[in-house]
């Protein structure tokens, strides 16, 4: 892909004299129509890729010096970008947003991501888990490749730049080195993220510029985000970093099986993650949250008293749990939740290790959040994801008021509304689509 700083861009900007969206154009050669996409992330750069692909010109900008930060950062400890379970169940993940945000997954499919990795020369594998993770494991190689295609393309890059909001006149004001100016497109499509991990450029400020512009908003909060427990001085001095393996969670009637570990400030980790939600629904209804801790779900209680009453009485009660094959914190947790004097009959115990009760007063903050809830609001895009009070600009990713796990789940959904806004913008357009092998042909419009 071409990179151009700004500064250094020696053509004349065309920008002033571009027409507005819908307006006649003069007479002779008609250009490829002009799409600007704001935030090169995962989103941005899958429409980028669909658009262009379909002989569009595509103009990508972000405010970072370089594109796809959090997609590199989400692939240090390897890249999951998808998850190898069927559809049906995969579609269960969205929750609330299941209707919305999956008629976009399932026109654009985990399949196909995985189709799509394999034509940039990074074939994936499943891991034990389900989990889908490209070949060399990591994001670097992909983005690489992906970006080498997008040059192909003729997309063009320009960093240090950074969407302020639309002018009056329908265009799109950007910021960079060079000072403000107005780019006026066929099209624009914001993809800016959410506002978790802002350090890494996602951080929610658009929010201000749309909601100037009438657009509807449901408040960004914190998803896939630890929860916050008061902790008593021993959690925190002497367990912090204890992992917690093969427990299973509940808040409420969600459960899930997995692992977490205790830290100074609660605890994190992709079984608390998985409940974020409605950990989340519960603080803001004004209720207690609680997060239920099942420290050996894969036994049933029977199973698991005689195996605390192996150990002789005279052991201490940390011991007999310890050796039962409970958590170094099991004690610890089942006092903070049941009171320091734990009895010392083996089924009463095992009762206790089934159900330990940590009220939570709150989630991680949006800094320390994997991802964010709210955003755009539904009822403000059309079946193409444009926006309703701003005709041409279109929105898609993170931005969007949709909610998923980790697992894979919020990469595919991220990458899929890519598509469908691009697949939008062609429909505006009145541009065929020309289809990558690696995607299925598309539906005549996604489902609101």
């Amino acid at each position: 892909m071409s990179t151009t700083d700004p500064a250094s861009d020696t053509r004349p900007d065309p920008a002033p004299a571009d027409p507005a969206p819908g307006a006649s154009r003069p007479a002779g050669p008609s250009p490829a129509p002009r799409v600007l996409v704001v935030g090169a992330g995962p989103a941005g750069l899958m429409a980028a890729e669909i658009l262009a692909g379909s002989g569009l010109a595509v103009e990508i900008v972000d405010r970072m010096p370089s594109p796809a930060r959090k997609f590199l950062m989400a692939g240090r400890g390897g890249l999951n970008l998808t998850h190898s379970e069927p559809l049906d169940r995969f579609l269960t993940r969205y929750g609330d947003g299941g209707g919305w945000i999956g008629a976009m997954v399932e026109a654009c499919p985990p399949e196909a991501l995985a189709a799509w990795a394999a034509s940039l020369g990074e074939p994936t594998f499943a891991g034990s888990s389900g989990r889908i993770f490209p070949r060399s494991f990591k994001a670097s190689p992909l983005l690489r490749a992906w970006l080498r295609r997008l040059d192909g393309l003729g997309v063009r890059l320009v960093p240090r730049t950074a969407w302020i909001g639309p002018d009056h006149e329908g265009g799109a004001r950007l910021a960079g080195p060079e000072g403000e100016r107005i780019v006026r497109a066929d099209a624009v499509l914001l993809a800016l993220g959410g506002a978790s991990w802002p350090r890494l450029g996602s951080d929610g400020a658009w929010q201000a510029a749309l909601g100037r512009a009438g657009v509807p908003l449901v408040p960004l909060a914190p998803s896939n985000a630890g929860a916050t427990i008061a902790w008593s001085d021993t959690i925190r001095d002497r367990f912090a970093g204890t992992p917690l393996k093969r427990i299973a969670l509940a808040c409420g009637s969600r459960s899930v099986r997995g692992e977490a570990v205790v830290t100074r400030q609660g605890l994190e980790g992709g079984a608390v993650y998985a409940l974020s939600g409605a950990l989340r629904g519960a603080l803001a209804a004004g209720g207690a949250a609680a997060l239920t801790l099942d420290l050996r779900p894969d036994l049933d209680l029977d199973a698991l008293a005689r195996r605390i009453g192996k150990a002789e009485k005279s052991v201490s009660v940390s011991n007999r749990l310890r050796r039962a094959g409970l958590p170094a914190a099991a004690a610890a947790l089942m006092r903070e939740a049941h009171g320091a004097a734990l009895p010392s009959d083996a089924a009463a115990l095992a009762r206790l290790a089934r159900a330990v009760t940590l009220p939570v007063s709150g989630l991680s903050g949006l800094e320390r959040a994997i991802s964010s809830a709210g955003g755009v609001a539904r009822k403000g895009v059309d079946e193409n994801l444009m926006l309703k009070v701003m005709p041409g600009t279109f929105v898609a990713g993170e931005m969007l008021d949709w909610d998923a796990p980790t697992g894979g789940y919020l990469l595919t959904a991220t990458m899929a509304s890519g598509v469908a806004a691009a697949r939008g913008i062609l429909r505006r357009l009145g541009v065929a689509e020309v289809t990558p092998r690696w995607l299925s042909p598309p539906d005549p419009a996604p489902r609101s």
